[in-house]
C-alpha cells in the first residue's frame, strides 16, 4: 500500500499530539487506535523498531482513515521506502538524514526530523521540514523552546521526550506548535490491563491540558 491521501493538517491541529507507539504488537495497536480517535486525537506514529511496523501502518491507514498515520525513527532511505510503501502519511527522524528530509519534501510528504542545537534546528527547517522535532527535550525543557523560538521564531517546533501530564502545557505557551509522546501518553499499566475505555479517558485529560492552544 503506498499513500493515496494526505496528511491532514485540520486533523493535526484539533489535537497536536503525536502519539508514538512502540514495540506493541498489531492486535493491541489497534485497540489503542480506537482509544485514541474516541479522545478525538489523530496523529499517531509507529517507530520502524516495532516488530511488523509496516503491516500495522497499512493496518491503520486501511481500517482507521481519519487518522494520521507515519512512521517514526525512519533513521535512512531504506527505513523511509519501506514506510511509504506501507502507507506512511508523515515520516519522524530522530536525526538530520539529508537524503531523507529532501526525498521526503521531494515526494510531498510531511517530515520531522529531530534536532537538538539551534543549528541543527535551522539545518533540518531549511532543508524543508514541515515540524522539527527536538529531541530530547527531556533535559531542555519548555525554557529551551522559548530561547530557541526568539531568534528562530519562524520555527514550527516539536519537543518529544520528556513531555507529560504535569508540563505539556507549558510546552505550548513556550511556543511549541505540537508535542511528541510516547510512554506518558500510551500508559502502559492501562494497556497491560487491557483498560481501553480507561485508556481513552487518559487521552482526553491529557488533551484537556491544552485546550487553549488547540485551533
Amino acid at each position: 500500500m503506498t499513500s493515496k491521501t494526505s496528511f491532514s493538517w485540520d486533523a493535526y491541529n484539533k489535537a497536536p499530539i503525536v502519539g508514538i507507539i512502540r514495540g506493541e504488537s498489531i492486535d493491541i495497536v489497534r485497540e489503542i487506535a480506537k482509544s485514541y480517535i474516541a479522545a478525538e486525537l489523530f496523529t499517531i506514529e509507529i517507530t520502524m523498531n516495532t516488530k511488523d511496523a509496516d503491516k500495522i501502518i497499512t493496518m491503520l491507514r486501511t481500517e482507521f482513515p481519519n487518522l494520521n498515520v507515519g512512521a517514526g525513527t525512519v533513521c535512512n532511505i531504506n527505513d523511509y521506502e519501506k514506510a511509504v510503501e506501507a502507507g506512511s502519511q508523515f515520516i519522524v527522524t530522530p536525526i538530520i538524514d539529508e537524503v531523507v528530509i529532501k526525498k521526503a519534501v521531494s515526494d510531498n510528504i510531511p517530515i520531522f526530523p529531530g534536532g537538538y542545537s539551534p543549528t541543527e534546528i535551522y539545518k533540518a527547517w531549511n532543508l524543508g521540514a514541515s515540524v522539527v522535532k527536538i529531541f530530547p527535550a527531556t533535559l531542555l525543557g519548555p525554557t529551551y523552546v522559548k530561547d530557541v523560538l526568539a531568534p528562530l521564531n519562524k520555527i514550527k517546533l516539536l519537543p518529544t521526550g520528556g513531555v507529560n501530564k504535569d508540563n505539556i502545557k507549558s510546552f505550548f505557551a513556550a511556543g511549541a506548535t505540537g508535542v511528541g509522546m510516547g510512554s506518558s501518553l500510551l500508559n502502559k499499566q492501562l494497556i497491560k490491563e487491557r483498560n481501553f475505555d480507561g485508556l481513552t479517558e487518559y487521552f482526553k485529560n491529557i488533551k484537556s491540558e491544552i485546550q487553549e492552544y488547540i485551533k
